[in-house]
């Protein structure tokens, strides 16, 4: 064979390569970009809802989560990028109960009304915890709104906003039903187990209340049958008086109590002082545990792994046995 000959043959081939390797490549991107479209578009407004969607969603949904992880939520405001990312969306899933309040306020009025979008408040029939810290005439107030809107913190409440995550994907997109079903029983058992698992470990304890730093537990309290008392109250940005403080120094000396709870997201100054001044006037160690707002993934752990600890952590405060 001549070397012109050779020289055509490896010529060919590497056109072959190149043409083969450019339609594998443009038929990735076409794939891609057709199975992208397919999905549904949808937003949520912070990690609870991001999770439990994801979670249901799985392949068929595109999410776009306007918190970013482990914020603060109350008093967080939308720019106009994020009304422009929720203008193409086809579901909208906030919480309600004024966690999100600009939701209703700032987005929600701003987008085009051309689009055909399913916009659900996820806590809306659910029996809410009436806010005692708020005036019913002032229920617009959005820094205390009439209602404890921190329901996502609890495994039986957020089953039910779950449940309702599940039926509007379905509705929505009927096609892949079964899909979403089977990912929406695994994610209820689970949230049932934790539910469970939260009754029966503090259906006998020797304590009755927890301390902690943002009254953020009202749904665990009401359900498991405990009393939480704040230094701060639901709004998270508060200031604590003085007196708040020395008041609940000597109810933990009173009743012998000598665990505090802390959110990492947020600031412990206040429960480092109760912590100093309490071990200070009694002589005894105070325990600084982590009770999680579940705003993010966090310390390794995802949402579920969270609400787990966090009965891990209750069970030590309020003395199950």
């Amino acid at each position: 064979m001549s070397m012109n000959q050779k020289q055509k043959i490896f010529l060919t081939s590497i056109i072959l390569i190149t043409i083969i390797i450019t339609s594998i490549i443009a038929y990735s991107i076409t794939a891609s970009s057709i199975q992208k479209s397919d999905k549904i578009k949808i937003v949520t407004t912070f990690y609870p809802l991001t999770y439990i969607t994801q979670q249901i969603g799985g392949d068929y949904v595109e999410i776009t989560q306007l918190i970013p992880n482990n914020v603060e939520i109350h008093n967080w405001e939308p720019s106009v990028s994020h009304i422009r990312a929720t203008e193409d969306a086809d579901i909208i899933f906030y919480n309600g109960a004024e966690a999100d309040h600009w939701m209703e306020d700032e987005i929600l009025p701003a987008l085009s009304t051309s689009k055909n979008r399913t916009i659900v408040e996820t806590t809306d029939d659910l029996t809410l915890i009436i806010n005692n810290e708020q005036e019913p005439d002032n229920e617009h107030d959005h820094d205390h709104g009439l209602y404890d809107p921190h329901t996502w913190i609890s495994p039986y409440m957020v089953k039910q906003q779950a449940e309702i995550i599940y039926n509007t994907i379905v509705t929505v997109d009927s096609q892949h039903e079964e899909y979403y079903t089977q990912r929406w029983h695994n994610l209820e058992q689970q949230f049932e187990q934790l539910d469970t698992a939260y009754k029966n470990s503090l259906a006998r304890t020797s304590k009755h209340s927890i301390f902690v730093s943002h009254s953020a537990f009202g749904y665990l309290a009401n359900r498991y049958n405990f009393i939480q008392q704040g230094v701060i109250g639901m709004s998270a940005d508060e200031q604590p008086s003085a007196l708040t403080i020395v008041k609940l120094i000597e109810e933990m000396k009173k009743d012998k109590k000598y665990v505090l709870y802390v959110d990492p997201v947020y600031s412990s100054s206040y429960i480092q002082t109760i912590q100093t001044e309490v071990q200070t006037q009694t002589g005894q160690s105070v325990m600084v545990l982590k009770l999680y707002l579940m705003l993010g993934p966090i310390d390794g752990l995802d949402y579920l792994e969270q609400m787990q600890t966090n009965l891990d952590n209750l069970q030590t405060g309020l003395g199950a046995y």
